[in-house]
């Protein structure tokens, strides 16, 4: 009896040290995704900006999940068409300022002190600070601020890629 019971208790320790072992090598590879996550989602909001700034609707669009949002309430722009239309219009606008004779300078627009939250493995909650700077055209022409402020991005990961699910750069709170 006395062996049985030493051998019930002996199992017993090994499935509570196997169960231990298995506990933390999970939290290490949540670590480890959650790392590789957030390097993901760095390049994919790096690739916003710069379609953004280059006026490449089609690269701006493939930012955001199919049913993508940018914006809140009645003026919201939804789904890879409207975000092209969108960016056509920017472009537009750009093409008859330089008819004009207006030459605008590069755009450039930066995203900084964001705060990455993860609310599940494949969703994520990001707010940060922008802004929309003009570059300078000589020493005549510094740099100029167009414009700044907050925004709030839910992104999602589509397909093994992380995507901009809703962006407003205008929240309410």
């Amino acid at each position: 009896m006395q062996k049985v019971l030493s051998g019930v208790l002996a199992g017993a320790v090994m499935l509570l040290f196997a169960a231990l072992l298995s506990y933390r090598g999970a939290g290490a590879n949540d670590t480890q995704r959650e790392t590789q996550d957030r390097a993901e989602i760095e390049k994919l909001m790096w690739h916003y900006v710069r379609a953004l700034d280059t006026g490449n609707a089609d690269a701006y669009a493939a930012t955001y999940t199919r049913d993508g949002q940018f914006g809140s309430g009645a003026n919201a722009v939804k789904g890879h068409e409207g975000l092209k239309k969108m960016m056509a219009g920017f472009s537009q606008r750009a093409a008859e300022a330089e008819a004009k004779g207006e030459k605008r300078p590069p755009m450039y627009h930066v995203i900084a002190n964001s705060y990455l939250e993860f609310t599940d493995k494949d969703h994520a909650h990001m707010e940060a600070y922008w802004m929309t700077v003009f570059a300078s055209q000589g020493s005549n022409t510094p740099v100029r601020v167009a414009a700044a402020g907050r925004e709030v991005d839910e992104l999602a990961r589509v397909g093994g890629q992380w995507l901009i699910k809703l962006r407003d750069v205008a929240p309410q709170d």
